[in-house]
């Protein structure tokens, strides 16, 4: 990956936000990652930062009257790339966003090694947009495609949230620290698309109940 690309996140929403910090600290190395929460923050970055590579833009950010915002960067900085990153997820609203310059979209559902294949695709000058095979599949594949891409100890955590353990019951339990287990929740809300602890451990409940029905040999 290019040293030092330089990427700008903005979004209101301050798990999504962390999450996806981790996803690209990790996967870009030397990247350089800013932050917004506003549109007045956003456009103070951009205005006080040269060589911005891309930006990730929630379309629900505060202040951003919709497509607006979109138009007015690609005006203004025609130069740098633009990724929506949205809970909306219909054609027309996808359809839209690439009509007004944005080189590409990313549903909030998606898996994450498919938004770090899309900012790859943009930052090398391609488009991306969310394939139709992913929206074919039915809910349940869908939600085990997304547990399926946790990591052994993501699993765990996660199964312990089921249980009701707190943070620091699980840090003790793993001998790791508070905040590690933080960052790990972080991700594992991310990775599933969801926003809370409680939204988690109902998509795993409902994923347990689906494969049940499947197996009547099914253990748990």
């Amino acid at each position: 990956m290019t040293t030092h690309t330089k990427i700008l996140i903005a979004d209101d929403h301050p798990l999504f936000r962390q999450a996806l910090l981790l996803m690209l600290e990790s996967s870009f190395n030397n990247a350089c990652l800013l932050e917004a929460e506003t549109i007045p923050e956003l456009e103070h970055k951009l205005a006080n930062t040269t060589d911005v590579d891309l930006i990730l833009l929630d379309l629900d950010i505060p202040g951003a009257q919709g497509f607006n915002t979109l138009s007015n960067i690609r005006e203004l900085y025609p130069e740098i790339g633009v990724i929506v990153v949205s809970g909306f997820e219909e054609p027309d609203t996808i359809r839209k966003a690439m009509s007004l310059g944005a080189a590409g979209f990313i549903p909030k559902s998606t898996p994450v090694p498919e938004m770090i294949k899309a900012i790859e695709d943009v930052l090398q000058g391609k488009l991306w947009t969310p394939t139709d095979d992913h929206n074919k599949n039915t809910p349940e594949q869908q939600q085990a495609e997304k547990l399926a891409t946790l990591t052994p100890q993501q699993h765990k955590i996660l199964h312990m949230f089921a249980d009701g353990l707190l943070n620091k019951q699980i840090a003790y339990e793993l001998s790791l620290s508070e905040s590690t287990i933080k960052s790990h929740a972080s991700t594992i809300y991310l990775k599933l698309g969801v926003k809370s602890r409680t939204q988690a451990v109902i998509l795993l409940n409902e994923q347990q109940l689906a494969q049940a029905s499947l197996s009547p040999f099914h253990r748990h």
